[in-house]
């Protein structure tokens, strides 16, 4: 994805609206540490965090490098820095798709085996409890470890026009059937399509967009991870229902190309002012309204994504986790503890959100700043964040990832229909899980 960075000016100006000394924040004056190396992905909520990073720069004296990536290309060099005999990075960022296979590698050293008094702050989101980690049950459970800094809790969130919708007199969507109503009403091709959805396969691409749909329709993937049950729920009455109005959807107030659409171009789309709504994520939104990026700043809105009536909103997590990479020296894991000790406080917190990033700490986004206009982001954000789903709680999730973008791709394209395309994942994925040895079949 494109790299959109936030210019050393707009830095500047963030730093001195919230800025504080190291002199004045006793605590995190410390010896000099060795140079901390962490490997991230290039994505819209990059920029934020790069500013968080030269803050701690300026306030500490500790220095970070950053080597930053698409996203496909991140995965593939933590996967080769774990394996080799001596890692090429401190801290590893992350994402929900693939965190479980670094966490029951054995690849991440516990934060608390680094730093025995480390401790989390209790206005972190946990995630799910994902960060916590119990290596002897192979579970994630607050009674286990804590394994991984949340850096970005990610869920995508329903952008629409809300200039339209004052004009067309409409209500803001709470249910499936009013958001394909209200995307058909605003459906004027080629002006303005009713919806931009994501189509394209990648690393986690539509199968990612399409969970917001398989939940709230009730779906699942698996019967109960948590319990050890991988009983395959796709393929029921709820994942081919979900499957088929996303298609509905697509036909009726979609764009043409979705098939090839990724999150670029989603969010162009959106941008242009050529898509009246989109679920997208949260991390999106700085470009979204930003006035050098977007043509439509201050007319697009947010809210949590439907639903059927009855259910509640249901966003996947697709957020980010920071791990400290086992195959590094001590020294290395002491400055990752050190930056996880002085990101997760609320003032790093709030110069975060302020900065464009997605903030872990309640105190950021329960912070007054959510009353204006530029971060009327947060009030949605608070409210889906509590349904958010964790898809994925087993090493072979990218395996799993791998069939339904294929899949969820080929019927975006017409290459076979919403049925079939939902039967044929679901006998593959009960495949996948058989020979891995979970306990599975068709639910």
């Amino acid at each position: 994805m494109q790299n959109y960075s936030i210019g050393r000016r707009s830095a500047t100006a963030g730093l001195a609206m919230t800025a504080l000394t190291a002199a004045t924040r006793p605590g995190f004056a410390q010896a000099k540490l060795p140079t901390l190396s962490i490997v991230i992905n290039n994505s819209p909520w990059f920029d934020g965090f790069k500013s968080v990073v030269d803050r701690y720069e300026k306030e500490t004296g500790n220095k970070v490098e950053l080597d930053v990536n698409p996203f496909g290309g991140s995965l593939e060099k933590q996967r080769s820095s774990v394996r080799s005999a001596k890692g090429q990075y401190d801290i590893l960022i992350m994402n929900s798709s693939w965190f479980t296979e670094m966490y029951f590698g054995g690849f991440c050293e516990a934060i608390t085996d680094v730093d025995p008094g480390f401790k989390l702050d209790p206005g972190i989101y946990t995630c799910d409890d994902t960060c916590f980690f119990d290596p002897a049950s192979k579970t994630m459970t607050a009674q286990g470890k804590l394994f991984s800094m949340p850096i970005n809790p990610n869920i995508p969130l329903l952008y629409y026009r809300g200039d339209l919708y004052k004009q067309r007199g409409l209500t803001v969507p709470k249910t499936f059937d009013q958001l394909l109503a209200n995307a058909k009403a605003l459906h004027k091709p080629p002006q303005i399509y009713g919806i931009a959805q994501r189509g394209a396969r990648g690393v986690a691409a539509v199968s990612y967009d399409f969970y917001p749909y398989l939940f709230g329709f009730g779906g699942g993937l698996f019967r109960d991870q948590k319990a050890g049950d991988y009983t395959v729920l796709l393929g029921n009455d709820k994942g081919h229902a979900a499957m088929e109005y996303y298609m509905r959807l697509f036909r009726e107030a979609g764009h043409p190309k979705a098939a090839a659409f990724d999150q670029a171009e989603v969010l162009q789309a959106v941008a242009t002012g050529k898509a009246a709504h989109a679920i997208a994520v949260i991390a999106a939104w700085p470009q979204v309204d930003d006035p050098s990026k977007s043509a439509v700043v201050d007319k697009m809105e947010l809210a949590p994504p439907p639903s059927l009536p009855g259910l509640p909103t249901s966003p996947a997590l697709g957020h980010w986790l920071a791990g400290i990479s086992k195959n590094v020296p001590d020294d290395h894991k002491r400055a990752a503890v050190a930056f996880f000790r002085w990101f997760q406080t609320a003032d790093a917190q709030i110069f975060y959100t302020r900065a464009g990033g997605v903030p872990v700490h309640k105190a950021a986004l329960e912070h007054p700043m959510g009353q204006e206009r530029k971060f009327r982001w947060m009030k949605p954000m608070a409210e889906a964040l509590p349904y958010a789903i964790n898809p994925f709680r087993f090493p072979e999730s990218p395996e799993v990832v791998a069939i339904l973008e294929l899949g969820i791709n080929r019927v975006v394209a017409g290459e076979t229909t919403a049925a079939v395309g939902i039967d044929t994942m679901t006998d593959q994925i009960v495949k996948l899980m058989t020979e891995k040895g979970y306990r599975t079949g068709r639910g």
